[in-house]
This record gives C-alpha cells, structure tokens and sequence, in this order.
C-alpha cells in the first residue's frame, strides 16, 4: 500500500488500508480464575457495518506449564455487558446488561444479572424498580463486586433526584359523576399508589457533571444489592458534597472501601485524564458510619485488598498538573479493622509509603532504572497467593513496563515480556501466582500471556508463555521501530532529557513524515499497537511521536517541568527530534499530526516555522488558553501549565491574562502558510470546539487552504463512524496536499 502520494487516484487504497486493519481486534481485558488455569478474555473488534465497535469473551484453558489444552469453540458477544463480577468461589456470576427493547431502539433497559453455572439464577429490571439513575460502568466510577460470602453485590449509580413540575400547571379534578361508593375505592388506589410530592420549579436547576465524557454524571450513590430476598439499599450518612466510586468489600465483608471525589467548591472540574482531584479513600462500616483512611489534600484511587486483608492504593497531592507521579501506600488489616471498631481511630501515622515519588530515576533489582508510577489504576487481582508481593504496570519512557515489588521491602523487579522483541506489557490479572498480561508492539498487536511468578528474589527469572495466537496483520514492507534518547542542552534547564519513538522505513529510504506531538500534555506515546499509527505507516508515512519535556514516565521532575514553560520545552524538544531524524533519514515532506494539547504544539510549529511543514491536521486543538479558561471542564489546567495557581475568586489580572494568550497558537496564526484541516467534535468539553473554528477564521482570513470537519462527538473523536471519517480524511488531506506541493 506503499507510496500512495505517487499513485493518481489515492482514495481507494486510503479506505482499503483503514478497511483492513478494523479487522484486527483489541484486548479490552482478561481474569484469571482461582487456580490460574483458565484464562477468560474479553476483546473488541471495529464493526463498520453496525457503526460501533463489538465486545466477544474468548476462554482459554491451560495446563499446569500454562500452555493451552483449548479454547472455547466459538467467540461470544458480550456487547451488552457493561459490567460482571465473578463470586469469589466462583458459584456465581453477575453482569449488569443493557438493551434496547422497542423497534427503533430507544427504549433503554438495564439489567442485574445473576448466574450460576447452569443457569439464569435471577434478572432485575433496574429502570423500572425506579430506586436510581444509570449505573456507573466507566474507568473513574465504575465497579461491580461481591462480598466474601456470596450473599451481597454493590455497586455505583447516579443518585435519583426527586421530580419536580412547572409552576403553574393543570391537574386532574375528581369526576363528580362517580358514586360514593366507587368514589372511596378510587382515593384508597390513591393512597396505596402514593407517589412522591412533586417540588414545583426545580426542573431547570443547574446540576454540574463530572465534565468530557461525563455529561450527565452529577451525584453517585452505593447500592447494594442483597441476593437471598431480592432487595436493594443505597448508603446513606454519605455527604452531598462528597462523590463514592470503586467500592469494594473488606475481605471479611464487614464494611465496605472505596474512593471519594470532593465536589466543594465553585465548580466541578473534569475528572477523566485528571488524576489531581482531591478525595479519600473511604470505609463504610455495617453500622453506617463513614470513615477516612487516607490523609487530607490528597488524590487517591485503585483500592486494592491484599489475601492477608492489607489495604493498597495509589495517591499522589491534590492539585497541580493533571497527572503525575503516584506513591503505591499500604495500610494493614489489623488498622483497618481498628477503624472499624474504634470512633476516633487516627489513622495518618497508619499509612506506610511501598514505593515513593521518583523524582529522576532510581536504581531497582539487576541494575534496571525506574522512573516511578503512572498508571491510573492497579490491576483488580494484583497481589501474589500470599499477599507479599504487587504486580503492577506503568509507562516507563517509550513502554509500558510491568514489575513486582515486595509489600514488605520495597524492592521492584521488572518483570515486562521483552526479552525477544521491545514492546509494551500491561499486567491483566494475577491468581494462584499465575500473571495475565496483554503484549504488543507498534507492528504487533496485542496478544495475550501468561507467566507463573517466581519465588520472591527470583523474579527476574520469569518466563512468559503466548497464550493467544497473534492477530493477521497486513504486510507493512521495511517497517521498523526505533526508541530516540534526546536531550535539549542549556544551561538554564534543570531539565535536558526527553524521548521519542520513530517508526517507519529504514535508514536510506526516502518517504514522507508524520510529525505527531502527544495531547496531555502530561502523557505518553509507548511502543504499543494503534491502528491510527499503523494506518498511516501501511500508507506509506513514516512516524515520529515525540514524548517531550513534560511527558510522563520520565521522572516526576521531568514532568512537572514543562510547568511554567509551555510553548517553549515541548517545541523546541519537537524541533530537535525532527532535525535529528532528519540527519538519519531521508525526509521527502514533513507534515504535522496532533490532537488537543498535541494540536497545541502542531499550531505553534506552524507558526513558529510556517516552511518546515507542508500540510497539518489538528483534532479537537487546544488553540487559545486565555478563552478556553473560562469554557473548559479543567480550567486549572490551563493556570498550572502557564506556571500560576489556579484561583477562582478576586480579579482575573491582565498579567494571567496576558500569559495565558502570549503562549497560545492563536498569537501566530497569521504567520500559517500550511495547508490545514481541523476535526472538531460538538460534545466536546475539555477544548471547546469554538477554539478550532476561531483558528479556521483567522487562517482563511490569512489566505490559508483551510477545511473543517464537525462532528457530534466529545474531545475523543473515537465513536466508530467519526473515528473512520476523520483518519480517512486526514489522510486524504495529507496525501492530496504533498501531491500539491
């Protein structure tokens, strides 16, 4: 497919290659039973004729040296599983399922399910017990768990607020032919079928959500669902200003830990890809009292009980930049159970730090370097049989590395599948010291394992085992992967040290480049499968992902220092990645691929240099700081990285002010000569969608080939339909552009 800027008609081999690569499919995640020999992974696959992606579980059996005695025969569709829960003694298991029941499928259904291995043991019908909203499924809230003794499910919901009806409204009077006889039957069907008191002129009352990819997310609730009568029950003693997510039952099911978001203050700030809002992890005990088991001023996340019953989850300072370094802290059974007894258990001095901040870098087992904890949540099965070990992974430079370390010393070894071929390994699930984990590579994509932990000092020893055969991929000819150590040298930067990944022909061939800046701007490209990547190396790009200053995984010193330096840091380290490269490779055109904060640093090079680039295409870009402050749903952002703290009371300064707009894009729009698209989604919330027509404007106005792309989607651009437009027509406008030249 190579080459397709020679060829005269490009379209065909552009929807060929997007056609063809959909057919792969993705590991969305995969457990372990209780005695790590059998493997139940779930994975997703692009259905382009039904317009969303579809979800199949695959079960694998495997011997006691974990190869595989065999699979299940045929993929199940699980599409409609929001969430399940295998019972701890595997007697039972629960999914909570949507559906669509009427003919134009609207009418939406949620379902607790409870199975045997047999059988459908019992079906509720959420929406019409009418008791909450819509159940939590995704990433920050979402869970669904067992109690130890398989009696008890809970789970998160949005909290039902009570209805409300216009002020001035008619209402049914009393049919004064009725005799009083039928009369009298009608008023006891009244007062049996009592329904709430409706509050007049509260049905337009602002309720704040959680932000992008959260609208409609206002005030979660605990339900807990008891098996043995049917009946449900929602915590109550929680405080309206707090929020609870990823509950869990203590080993003993005696109370029950989880995570709470506090929501006070003027106003709610976005909680996806934002791992600095404040809260605490939290015990609920049987006799409703809640408690703090974490200290104040902090952001914490992933719960995680060990077999002994300790406590484990990461925290980091509340505030700050979006994401960044994470400590892993642990607190012993015995201080929880203290907790739980006690009303005035101070349980600060309780929490031991495992793994610390890292700063730089620090030296682990067999002389390997680590960089410290990014990851956003641990795995839900993560500890060893015994309880004396974690298995983790995090972004390490250009990977996602996994590793182990002991509970007790601290000690981390790296455990990651690289030995054969570089790539990235992300632990799945860990049981009877049997490790679960999904592999790939930018040329390969993800494939499952599995590995039987080492005895503690051994783990380096580890020995991982394919456990899924890898996915058909196209041919991509002469396709490599090369990791670029940089530096940018000056005196005045405490920091010099960044990276990037280049993948696409090999030294000597002559093709075009696809520069292509990350969005956080505290997060990283890693050596992993993407098919947007593949995309556009099966079309004939090469790629350079630039991970600079700022990126995560390097250091929480290297991250925390692109603060106050935005719009210099990044792309200048962009600068020179390019120019490096280019000393290596021949370079037919340079173009410029990057989506919100990586649209960002795209706008300011093309500023900034307006003859390095010869076309450009900005997704969702973050154009103007100044304006998106006051939009957006992370407006703290936008204080932080210009290197001021966020406030929100007293006067907005012209200095702030004035900072916020000298580092954005839209000071050099007039200076763009490259022709630009720019995708933009109408849901967005995290970089309202006005920033990219205001920049459209200002280039057209300035004589640039200009063209724009809406579309009813959020900051992601990711539901399937958009997704396959706008790479289609990104490559497109690339290809159609380099011919031009």
């Amino acid at each position: 497919m190579g080459e397709v800027w020679k060829m005269g008609c490009h379209m065909e081999t552009v929807i060929k290659a997007y056609k063809t690569l959909s057919k792969i499919p993705s590991i969305v995640g995969g457990k372990l039973n209780s005695q790590g020999n059998r493997v139940t992974s779930r994975w997703s696959i692009r259905n382009l004729d039904r317009g969303k992606h579809t979800q199949y579980m695959i079960d694998y059996f495997l011997d006691t040296n974990l190869k595989v005695l065999s699979e299940s025969e045929f993929a199940v569709d699980v599409s409609h599983e929001m969430l399940t829960a295998v019972s701890p003694k595997e007697n039972y298991r629960a999914v909570i399922r949507e559906e669509k029941e009427d003919k134009e499928y609207s009418q939406r259904k949620l379902y607790l399910e409870v199975w045997t291995k047999t059988t459908l043991k019992l079906s509720v019908d959420l929406i019409s017990l009418d008791i909450h909203g819509d159940v939590y499924a995704d990433s920050e809230f979402g869970c669904l768990e067992w109690s130890s003794d398989e009696k008890h499910i809970c789970y998160i919901a949005e909290k039902k607020i009570k209805k409300s009806e216009p002020f001035i409204k008619r209402k049914p009077v009393d049919d004064k032919t009725k005799d009083p006889d039928e009369k009298m039957a009608d008023d006891k069907n009244k007062d049996f079928d009592k329904k709430p008191t409706l509050t007049p002129g509260e049905e337009h009352i602002y309720r704040e959500d959680w932000g992008e990819q959260m609208m409609g997310k206002n005030q979660t609730v605990v339900v807990v669902f008891r098996i043995a009568d049917e009946t449900f029950s929602i915590l109550e003693n929680i405080p309206d200003n707090l929020c609870p997510g990823q509950v869990r039952f203590t080993p003993n099911g005696d109370a029950l830990v989880g995570v709470a978001w506090n929501i006070s203050g003027v106003r709610r700030l976005g909680l996806i890809y934002c791992t600095n809002r404040p809260g605490y992890i939290f015990c609920y005990t049987l006799t409703g009292k809640m408690k703090k088991l974490s200290e104040e001023n902090k952001a914490v996340r992933s719960p995680r009980f060990s077999p002994n019953g300790d406590l484990v989850w990461l925290q980091r300072e509340a505030g700050g930049p979006h994401h960044a370094c994470h400590q892993l802290v642990r607190m012993s059974a015995n201080t929880i159970n203290s907790v739980i007894e006690s009303d005035d258990y101070d349980v600060c001095d309780e929490i031991s730090v495992v793994i610390d901040i890292v700063h730089n870098s620090e030296d682990i087992c067999n002389e390997e370097i680590f960089y410290g904890i990014y990851c956003q949540s641990l795995p839900t099965k993560c500890f060893s049989s015994d309880g004396k070990r974690l298995i983790f992974s995090t972004q390490q430079q250009n990977e996602i590395r996994s590793y182990v370390v002991d509970i007790e010393s601290g000690d981390i070894t790296d455990i990651s599948n690289n030995k054969e071929n570089p790539g990235s390994t992300s632990v799945l699930s860990v049981q009877a010291d049997v490790i679960l984990a999904s592999w790939s590579n930018m040329t390969t994509p993800g494939q499952l394992f599995a590995a039987k932990l080492p005895a503690a000092g051994q783990e380096c020893e580890i020995s991982w085992v394919r456990v899924s055969a890898p996915p058909a991929t196209p041919p991509t000819p002469g396709t490599a992967v090369q990791y670029l150590s940089l530096r940018y040298n000056h005196e005045d930067d405490a920091v010099a040290s960044f990276g990037a990944l280049y993948s696409g022909r090999a030294a000597g061939a002559a093709c075009p480049l696809l520069v292509w800046p990350h969005g956080g701007p505290h997060s990283a490209f890693c050596n992993a499968y993407s098919l947007e990547a593949a995309f556009f190396n099966a079309l004939g790009f090469s790629i350079l992902r630039i991970n600079y200053r700022g990126s995560t995984g390097f250091g929480d010193a290297n991250m925390r220092c692109l603060m106050g330096n935005i719009g210099d840091y990044d792309v200048r380290d962009c600068v020179i990645a390019l120019s490096i490269l280019k000393e290596q490779n021949k370079v037919l055109n340079c173009v410029l691929y990057g989506g919100s904060y990586g649209g960002f640093i795209a706008g300011l090079l093309a500023g900034r240099y307006p003859d390095m680039f010869k076309a450009m295409v900005l997704r969702n870009p973050l154009i103007d700081l100044a304006s998106k402050a006051n939009y957006a749903d992370n407006p703290d952002g936008c204080s932080i990285e210009a290197g001021f703290p966020f406030t929100e009371d007293g006067p907005n300064t012209e200095d702030h002010l004035l900072a916020l707009r000298r580092v954005s894009p839209i000071v050099h729009a007039h200076k763009v000569t490259t022709p630009t698209a720019i995708m933009l989604g109408t849901k967005d919330k995290r970089v309202p969608y006005y920033q990219g027509l205001e920049y459209s404007r200002m280039l057209r106005a300035n004589g640039v080939n200009t063209k724009v792309f809406m579309y009813e989607d959020n900051h992601s651009l990711s539901s399937l339909p958009v997704e396959m437009d706008n790479l289609i027509n990104a490559a497109d406008w690339f290809i159609s552009m380099i011919k031009d030249k």
